[in-house]
């Protein structure tokens, strides 16, 4: 069989919801479509003076709620089909947090790991130009995805302000915070996703001082997913990294942890602790389980060998729909990435915000903010996942949906 692409995946996502809600037909047919998709071709002159000429894209799903929102990707398998799926997640993610956006994503075909800094910002510069004219802060606010960073969002907000002849900061988010960054934004995501925690564990009833967590990557998500669960009061047994994981029972200082990674490069081979591969890591005993590295990685192979009463998702699209159900139907509760990681997205809204009006928060003031935001968007899904008895994956989606659907037709669209 064939492997399905994002986008056929996302359009299945959406008939199952539309199914279990009754969603107006001329809705569904509206949704199934992003409003705009650019294609780009961006030449370069490479270091040795050639031109390369590199594909990008930009997908504009569904503006119902607000202005567009979605990052923008650096990586060789960038398709149209991909940014058109992540476009429609987006719409989704926005809703589910109440944010006053739709959703939005881009990428190019480029391996930034083979370009100089020189390359990929003349690279950056000239992919923002060209889709300049479908951006903007009142049309669609991009940021950082994977391999880009402030540095790019640095250049696109610059060419952007050059293209207009004027500073507008509100044009991207995730900017270094001298040229209207947000306090707080770095550690968002992993915040984001121990708040959810916070709240599914006083539904379920799990004891947070008393509770073991596994944390399977590393990087920024992982990092800070398991800073803010130790902060709560857990006791963080393994976390892994893409060259392994460790587990101890004792439990592990996540501070101390990442010292060990910042001098080997590894987490593995930290005293005191078992090394293990990232796949037998997700199987360990634990009370909570937090995937934040890749896609896939809970799969109808190794979903009824997991432990955990809890899946927090940290990564985008670390469970297969076939692990879903295993999970669901084990009583396992998984917190969906559109909600369990939308920390991150909702600090580009405050960020954009305080562009809009040229003021500026404290973290303390961002974190507040987060924390009211997040609880509201955890019980509006929690309620709707008792009322359908569904995965709380298809309640996040039915809450989203819901809104879209709504702002549609109080607009006329329908």
């Amino acid at each position: 069989m064939p492997e399905r692409n994002p986008y056929q995946m996302a359009l299945e996502q959406l008939d199952k919801c539309a199914k279990i809600m009754n969603l107006d037909p001329n809705i569904h047919e509206i949704l199934k479509y992003p409003k705009r998709v650019l294609c780009v071709n961006v030449p370069v002159r490479m270091d040795n003076g050639k031109i390369k000429v590199f594909t990008g894209f930009r997908s504009q799903h569904n503006d119902a709620l607000g202005p567009f929102k979605g990052g923008i990707r650096y990586h060789p398998n960038v398709t149209m089909e991909e940014v058109m799926a992540l476009s429609i997640w987006m719409t989704w993610k926005c809703a589910v947090a109440g944010l006053p956006y739709g959703g939005a994503k881009g990428g190019v075909i480029c391996n930034p790991k083979e370009m100089s800094v020189g390359e990929i910002e003349r690279l950056s510069r000239g992919y923002f130009h060209a889709i300049s004219s479908i951006v903007g802060p009142d049309i669609d606010i991009p940021a950082g995805d994977v391999n880009t960073s402030g540095r790019e969002m640095a250049w696109f907000m610059d060419e952007y302000s050059k293209v207009k002849g004027y500073n507008v900061p509100g044009t991207v988010t995730g900017k270094p915070i001298i040229i209207g960054g947000s306090e707080g934004r770095v550690e968002a995501t992993g915040m984001g996703v121990a708040i959810t925690g916070r709240e599914a564990a006083k539904k379920l009833g799990i004891e947070l001082k008393k509770a073991t967590v596994v944390v399977q990557g590393f990087g920024n998500v992982g990092y800070y997913s398991a800073y803010f669960m130790e902060k709560l009061g857990c006791k963080i047994v393994g976390v892994s990294d893409s060259r392994g994981g460790i587990y101890s029972k004792k439990g592990l200082s996540v501070e101390h942890v990442s010292k060990f990674k910042e001098k080997t490069g590894s987490v593995v081979g930290y005293p005191d602790a078992e090394d293990m591969t990232n796949e037998q890591l997700l199987e360990q005993e634990c009370d909570i389980l937090i995937p934040a590295a890749l896609e896939n990685q809970i799969t109808e192979k190794n979903a009824d060998k997991i432990k955990a009463r809890l899946i927090l998702e940290g990564a985008n699209g670390p469970t297969t729909p076939e692990a879903d159900e295993i999970l669901f139907k084990r009583g396992i509760v998984v917190v969906p990435d559109v909600l369990a990681n939308s920390g991150g997205v909702s600090t580009s809204y405050f960020e954009w915000v305080q562009n809009l009006q040229n003021y500026y928060w404290s973290k303390e003031e961002v974190i507040e903010k987060l924390d009211k935001l997040l609880v509201k968007a955890f019980n509006n899904v929690y309620e709707t996942y008792k009322k359908y008895g569904t995965e709380m994956r298809m309640a996040a989606y039915i809450c989203a949906i819901n809104r879209v659907a709504e702002a549609m037709k109080v607009r006329g669209w329908v």
